[in-house]
């Protein structure tokens, strides 16, 4: 029995990336653009592996129609312009699946979560609950949204407060795409962007940060592109989230799921921000030329050059990483290097949780490469994402400059001030377990029971 997840793609950039996903889910289990296997003569199955879809009911409904099986994709597209159904998954999802509305939000945080996101929210948890109703056993719910805009914002941060309230024994993940100072989209970003965080902090069990910097970087630098554009940037999330998901939805020798990942990542229940990484990044004509051993795939994974946020992990500590390897690669040989891995950089490791790295491992590499890894980091270095944004809000807000545009739509000044010192209070915490060490007058020796009190 499959373990489902509800996908949510809340606004431009959302659905987006979102396409990008189901697009590579789709190959992965051996899918068409409509949903349908592939088959060949005599209906047999065309796919390289029949593992391909024993488990596809993660985030697919099968459905029989005509002696074929047609996988429909458990998720919600919503957005507040039209013009989502046009692309060429179109007609993948379930036509009640999508929500759209006239008006847009406008880059407007306030509009999103107040005026026109209180009108729309219904009937978008209706659809959300149509879905939720027809899972045997619902594991929780993934959201892909941006920070920056108003729909994946607002109406993003909306929906996952009314879900923790409808569903508060189920685990809510986000893959959230946070500005970045050097591609920024919309002038109000950080307003935006820290009104979420504070949602986000509050409401959310995981969140795996991502930043467009970061993904230009790894464009420019390794794959080769001169001028990338939103649709070479999008497919390296999906490989990211697909990476994720790949031990639920493909056996595998060490099992992990999204609860069990939070498990071992979440040690304080404030300091849920992940950063990603993946690996092997190649330049295209390079890729038939290199291949990489188990050790030097696992040193990529802790390479700044290889994390989709930017900030430089040499700066910060990791509390807790968990490390997915796809493809044949042996448990052992996994183990001794992520172990030799922490021994050279102990350093960069908090010496206070012992044996911090959690190892998966699955048998099914991703679509072109014979072997991948994921890594998901909790890091103190992430706090350097949450100052460079706050130093952007603060100098506007000292100034009260574009206020009125959220005032305007029933704000109250204080949520903003709430915001910042919710922020600050965050970047405190990560400094102050970056700073914490093993003192041994602090811990209390276990003295084994004499022969006289026994």
């Amino acid at each position: 029995m499959s373990r489902e997840i509800v996908n949510i793609q809340a606004g431009q950039a959302g659905n987006q990336v979102g396409e990008s996903f189901w697009k590579m889910l789709l190959a992965e289990h051996g899918l068409d653009d409509s949903g349908w296997t592939l088959y060949r003569f005599l209906q047999m199955y065309q796919g390289n592996d029949p593992l391909q879809t024993e488990r596809a009911g993660v985030y697919f409904t099968e459905v029989e129609s005509g002696g074929r099986a047609k996988y429909v994709p458990r998720s919600v597209q919503v957005d507040l312009e039209a013009g989502i159904r046009a692309g060429p998954l179109g007609k993948l999802f379930r036509p009640d699946t999508f929500f759209t509305s006239d008006s847009g939000a406008g880059n407007n945080w306030a509009k999103g979560f107040y005026t026109e996101g209180a009108e729309l929210i219904d009937p978008i948890l209706d659809i959300v609950r149509r879905q939720t109703e027809a899972c045997e056993a619902l594991q929780g719910f993934q959201i892909i949204h941006s920070l920056g805009g108003g729909t994946g914002a607002g109406l993003g941060s909306l929906l996952l407060s009314k879900l923790r309230e409808e569903y508060p024994d189920r685990m809510l993940s986000t893959f959230s795409i946070l500005p970045s100072p050097n591609v920024s989209e919309t002038i109000v970003e950080p307003y935006n962007s820290l009104l979420s965080i504070h949602q986000l902090v509050d409401n959310c069990d995981l969140t795996i940060c991502i930043d467009n910097e970061a993904l230009y970087d790894i464009a420019v630098r390794t794959l080769k592109i001169k001028n990338p554009a939103f649709h070479d940037l999008n497919p390296i999330v999906a490989k990211v989230m697909c990476g994720v998901s790949t031990s639920l939805r493909f056996p595998g020798q060490l099992n992990g799921d999204l609860r069990k990942l939070a498990m071992n990542l979440i040690p304080f229940p404030r300091l849920h921000f992940l950063m990603p990484s993946f690996a092997p990044f190649y330049d295209p004509k390079a890729q038939h030329f290199q291949k990489l051993s188990v050790p030097e795939l696992t040193s990529s994974l802790f390479d700044k050059r290889n994390l989709l946020v930017a900030c430089d992990p040499r700066f910060g500590r990791y509390l807790t990483a968990a490390t997915i390897f796809r493809g044949k690669v042996s448990s052992n040989e996994v183990e001794t290097s992520v172990y030799q891995l922490q021994r050279k950089n102990s350093n960069l490791f908090v010496e206070w949780i012992p044996d911090n790295v959690s190892v998966s491992l699955c048998s099914v590499p991703p679509v072109g490469q014979s072997q991948a890894a994921v890594a998901l980091a909790n890091s103190t270095c992430m706090q350097e994402l949450f100052k460079r944004n706050l130093h952007q809000f603060s100098l506007m807000f000292k100034r009260r400059a574009f206020l009125h545009w959220y005032t305007g739509e029933g704000m109250d000044m204080m949520e903003f001030s709430e915001a910042e010192s919710n922020t600050q209070d965050l970047i405190s915490e990560y400094q102050q377990y970056q700073e914490a060490t093993t003192d041994t007058e602090d811990i209390e020796e276990y003295d084994a029971p004499s022969e006289e009190d026994q």
